[in-house]
C-alpha cells in the first residue's frame, strides 16, 4: 500500500521552496526614481520612463538629453525596477541593451553598486536619471515617480 500523504507533502515542500526562492522579487519595497535635488526634471509617468530605459527615447523632460544610471546586474532593486516599470525582466532588457550597443545606435547605462552612489551621481549630474529603493530617498534627489 502507498501512502500518498508524502507525495503531497513532498510536493508542497517542493512548492514552498519555490515561494521562499522568488520572494525576494515580490516582496521588494517600493522603487523611487530620481534625479539630483537641483534637476530641472519634470515628474514622469510610468510609461515615460520605461521609454526611457529601453532607449526608446533620450529626452529627459524638463532638463534635456538624459544620462540613465543603472544599478548593478543581479541587484534586486533593478529587477522590480524593470519589471515595474518596461514589464520585461532584467535579462530582457540586457538583451536589448545589448543589441543596441552592438548595432552602434545606443551606449549602456552607468551601472552602479548601490543607491548611495546612484544618489551621488544624479547630484553630479543634473541630467541624470536612475532608481533607488524609496526607502533610501532624502533631501540629495527629487523623486520623479514611485513604482510600487
Amino acid at each position: 500500500m502507498t501512502n500518498t500523504s508524502n507525495g503531497f507533502n513532498g510536493m508542497a515542500r517542493r512548492i514552498l521552496a519555490g515561494a521562499l526562492i522568488c520572494l525576494p522579487l515580490f516582496a521588494h519595497a517600493a522603487i523611487a526614481v530620481v534625479v539630483g535635488a537641483n534637476s530641472p526634471a519634470a515628474k514622469l509617468s510610468s510609461d515615460q520612463v520605461g521609454q526611457l530605459f529601453l532607449a526608446k527615447t533620450t529626452a529627459l523632460p524638463g532638463a534635456g538629453q538624459a544620462v540613465l544610471i543603472d544599478q548593478a546586474e543581479g541587484a534586486p532593486v533593478r529587477d522590480a525596477f524593470y519589471v515595474g516599470v518596461t514589464g520585461k525582466s532584467a535579462a530582457q532588457v540586457k538583451a536589448l541593451w545589448s543589441r543596441l550597443v552592438f548595432s552602434g545606435s545606443a551606449q549602456l547605462p552607468l551601472a552602479l553598486g548601490s543607491s548611495a552612489e546612484v544618489k551621488k551621481h544624479v547630484n553630479a549630474n543634473p541630467n541624470a536619471i536612475g532608481y533607488i529603493d524609496a526607502s533610501e530617498v532624502d533631501a540629495s534627489v527629487k523623486v520623479l515617480l514611485t513604482i510600487n
